[in-house]
């Protein structure tokens, strides 16, 4: 037994409201369970119960022993002098107040149905390596699992709205400063994204903005600081990329290049990150104020329009430096499209939606609704369980799930577990 299920029962009142007696033998009227508090003091606040028909208003205090009031030491803490009620699993001792009154004890054991205890005990102990309650998503209505696919959603949302507010502290308030680290950043995928970020933080954002309209030179300070560009060369056209990155660097005074190298390794050609940077430079000088044009954007082939660019001309048949290949423009592709609209365009728009007041959760769940899922290790085990629709708000969602949830067997604050928990108590 933890203390988190008996937090769960008094909240949801998962109890015979109708005989309960305190451990003294005292009539027990739930009037109200009050409010759960997640910080230092008593687990509920402001909570009324009758005891004998006298009504009582103050705090709860949930504990596995009785004695556990004692070993926590809250005998000697002004905090806990107004709880009314002390709600514990096993009594094995009376409590009393600092004025040497009893406290008035409930104990839930033999008060909660086995076949609840027994599902509890069961999601906290399943090690299946996807979801642990992946047996019952059968039962489970779809209006319930929509709904609480979109409040996980706008969850995650909420999650990296944190994180682009410390971006955005960090910027002094220059949005575009924010968009153009959290872009280059995505463009590095999963492998090189570290590399990339470490890359956006060596560029002072004013040095950007001077080289807005000139993708020529933008590249090469990319590929200069990332430590990809050779440091000579037998091709004109890369002799003229490091003579720019060189004249760049000492006129604008940059550090030397990262320490983290961007990765070749088991990468597609088309993942490679000298064919990434030359692409984000291209779409970066390719707008101007890419930032406003995004936050006005609501449907999916408006990105795609907007994000139609590929490589400069030396890239079409290169993909390393002094190593020929087939020639193509290498365009960025609907589906990579789609991964920056998931991992970077809706949480910016979301952050500055919410920053300035507005509440862009409906316009944004329609947005992600309409792109395709992911492709990759853990959204292909969650195909094949079939247990939602193909699209990325699920995959998404499944992700958040997982990680935040699952993983962490938060099963009471899961509207799935809570559910399934919800029928044993019947």
């Amino acid at each position: 037994m933890q203390e988190e299920f008996l937090h769960y029962v008094w909240k949801h009142q998962k109890l015979n409201l109708n005989t309960l007696l305190t451990t003294s033998g005292e009539r027990l009227e739930l009037v109200s369970p009050g409010q759960q508090n997640f910080d230092a003091g008593p687990d509920f606040f402001d909570a009324r119960i009758r005891i004998n028909g006298q009504l009582w208003a103050g705090n709860v205090e949930i504990h596995l022993h009785s004695s556990d009031w004692y070993s926590h030491n809250h005998h000697e803490d002004s905090a806990y002098q107004n709880v009314i009620l002390h709600v514990v699993w096993e009594h094995d001792m009376d409590v009393f107040m600092q004025n040497e009154q009893p406290i008035p004890t409930l104990e839930l054991h033999g008060l909660i149905a086995p076949n609840a205890i027994l599902a509890y005990e069961q999601l906290k102990s399943t090690k299946t390596p996807v979801l642990p309650c992946v047996s019952v998503w059968a039962d489970m209505s779809s209006l319930t699992l929509q709904s609480w696919f979109e409040r996980l959603y706008v969850e995650r949302l909420e999650v990296k709205y944190e994180k682009l507010l410390n971006l955005l502290n960090a910027s002094k308030n220059d949005w575009e400063a924010v968009l153009f680290k959290l872009l280059l950043k995505n463009f590095g995928l999963k492998t090189n994204g570290p590399s990339f970020e470490m890359l956006a933080r060596t560029i002072p954002f004013k040095v950007i903005q001077k080289l807005r309209f000139n993708p020529q030179e933008m590249e090469a300070l990319l590929l200069g600081q990332s430590g990809l560009l050779p440091l000579s060369s037998s091709e004109a056209s890369v002799q003229e990329m490091i003579g720019m990155y060189n004249y760049l660097k000492r006129k604008f005074d940059l550090n030397q290049p990262i320490s983290l190298t961007p990765k070749y390794f088991r990468l597609r050609p088309s993942n490679f990150p000298t064919i990434r940077l030359s692409q984000f430079a291209q779409l970066w000088c390719s707008q101007e104020g890419l930032f406003s044009q995004l936050i006005e954007m609501n449907n999916k082939q408006d990105f795609y329009i907007t994000c139609a660019v590929g490589v400069s001309p030396y890239w079409f048949n290169h993909f390393t430096f002094e190593k020929i290949s087939k020639s193509s423009k290498k365009k960025l592709t609907p589906n990579f499209v789609d991964l920056l609209m998931i991992n970077t365009i809706i949480p910016i728009k979301f952050a500055f939606q919410k920053y300035v007041g507005n509440d862009p959760s409906e316009e944004l769940l329609g947005l992600i609704g309409s792109i395709q899922k992911e492709d990759n290790s853990l959204i292909r085990v969650f195909d094949t369980l079939e247990l939602y629709e193909p699209s990325a708000l699920h995959s998404q969602t499944m992700i958040h799930l997982k990680t935040v949830y699952c993983d962490t067997r938060l099963c009471l604050k899961c509207a799935i577990g809570n559910t399934m928990l919800s029928n044993r108590f019947n």
